[in-house]
């Protein structure tokens, strides 16, 4: 019953070991790896015959961007908006529009007046009206509002770089948890299963005893009930560790009913150096691609600004065009007959009342710009936070290794010592069962204080913006 407490208590934790980590939301993951791409052309449907290659994190995660779904999505929102910067670019460039019309008028009576050689018209009835023209225009200036929208824009692109930046380091960071999930999961379920084989030994002790009436039957069906609660607590580490491997799979896009075979294994990390969380923080702030991003728009909301300012200013535009019509109405007297034509124009045009618009769109520029001066003012009190919350998670992970590792040298000894004074006599049944229970508890501890320094670390690392 022991050992039935203490593994409900890792389910209710947050940062327990096997529920917290294989009990993740499949939201919270943003990676899809193709472990497919491993595999020969035509070898899906041998999928489950094949041996899977041995992965590494770091390949996994690798492979996670080259495939990444999330990954693709914010590359095509950096490519819409690299285009906008080429629409606000070339806005600023002359353009050239073909037309072609045709209209059908009433019939009118031909006006005209007798000369010499006879009568002149003036004013031909011609309903059917063709008509053709090439128009250059280019806006010359506009009060500056074109550049300012181009400036904007690609502002708006650097901060879409930087989201894919940033949604790349999340992917890191779920692909790191997800897999060090698997292996935990994986160690946890061996652990269970080295306490099964270790109270099963002893049951066939205990059952050779009493049918040599040294003990009691009771002493037996205490074995055999602390037997079947192990085994109730290996089908379960068994099944979460399967259910970490879907999830794995699942995000690795592998073939279903593909095995994992991962080349990591739970050990002491590397012990850093120790490293000033003020330093560390000033890192990340300069470092974190989702902090840029928002700098870059808190520029592109100024910009923003600047060309809302330009509404109120005049513009000029050069206008020229060539005609070929029949008739054409530039040439008198109007004739039935193909003629051309041209013109070349300097506009100018200057809104000195547009009922508030102008106002409005500056106002709602200059709010944005607000919103994410605060946004960027927030994140960088919650940059700073962060990185001490994972120093210290840190810290406290690899001070519990330690302790962790002394308890299961000091369980693992007390369970021979049990185990040698149960032979010879001295100890009860009891005795050595609550031994075995304390083994255990102290290796499934260790297991989960080594995955939670791993996790801590790559916390850490994204929170610096490594």
């Amino acid at each position: 019953m022991r050992t039935a407490i203490h593994m409900n208590a890792y389910d209710r934790r947050s940062t327990g070991l096997l529920p917290a980590w294989c009990r993740t939301p499949p939201a919270s993951f943003l990676v899809v790896l193709a472990i497919a791409l491993v595999l020969p052309p035509g070898a899906h449907a041998q999928a489950q015959e094949s041996i899977p290659v041995p992965l590494t994190v770091d390949e996994a995660v690798a492979r996670a961007i080259a495939v990444s779904h999330r990954l693709a999505e914010a590359s095509a929102r950096e490519q819409a908006a690299q285009a906008v910067v080429d629409q606000r670019q070339a806005a600023q460039l002359p353009t050239v529009s073909a037309q072609l019309g045709y209209q059908r008028t009433n019939h009118v009576d031909p006006y005209g007046f007798l000369t010499a050689g006879g009568l002149r018209i003036l004013y031909p009835d011609v309903p059917d009206n063709y008509r053709s023209r090439i128009e250059l225009q280019w806006p010359i200036y506009t009060g500056g509002r074109l550049q300012a929208l181009e400036r904007a824009a690609r502002a708006e692109a650097g901060a879409s770089a930087k989201d894919l930046a940033s949604a790349r380091a999340d992917l890191v960071l779920e692909v790191t948890r997800a897999y060090w999930a698997l292996v935990t999961a994986r160690e946890s379920a061996r652990v269970v299963q080295q306490g099964v084989e270790r109270v099963e030994a002893q049951l066939s002790d205990v059952r050779a005893r009493f049918d040599a009436g040294f003990i009691p039957p009771s002493d037996v069906s205490s074995v055999e009930a602390q037997v079947a609660h192990q085994r109730m607590l290996l089908i379960e580490a068994q099944n979460l560790a399967s259910a970490a491997e879907l999830d794995l799979g699942r995000l690795l896009d592998a073939p279903s009913g593909q095995a994992l075979t991962l080349d990591a294994r739970l050990d002491v990390p590397t012990p850093s150096t120790a490293e000033d969380a003020e330093k560390l923080a000033e890192a990340a702030r300069s470092a974190r691609p989702d902090r840029a991003a928002l700098e870059l728009r808190v520029q592109a909301a100024d910009q923003r600004q600047d060309a809302a300012r330009a509404g109120s200013r005049p513009s000029v535009a050069i206008v020229s065009g060539v005609d070929y019509a029949r008739p054409n109405p530039r040439i008198f007297p109007r004739t039935d007959e193909w003629r051309s034509s041209w013109d070349a124009s300097v506009n100018a045009t200057w809104t000195f009342w547009d009922n508030g618009r102008t106002r409005a769109e500056l106002a709602e520029a200059a709010s944005a710009g607000r919103g994410a001066r605060e946004r960027l003012a927030e994140l960088d009190s919650v940059i700073a936070t962060e990185v001490r919350q994972r120093l210290l998670d840190v810290s406290s992970a690899r001070a519990q290794i330690q302790a962790a590792g002394e308890g299961v040298r000091s369980a693992a000894e007390a369970r021979r010592v049990l185990q040698e004074r149960y032979a010879a006599g001295v100890a009860t049944t009891t005795d050595l069962l609550d031994a075995q229970v304390a083994l255990l508890q102290a290796e499934l501890d260790r297991t989960r204080a080594l995955a939670n320094t791993r996790l801590a670390m790559a916390r850490l690392d994204r929170a610096l913006g490594r």
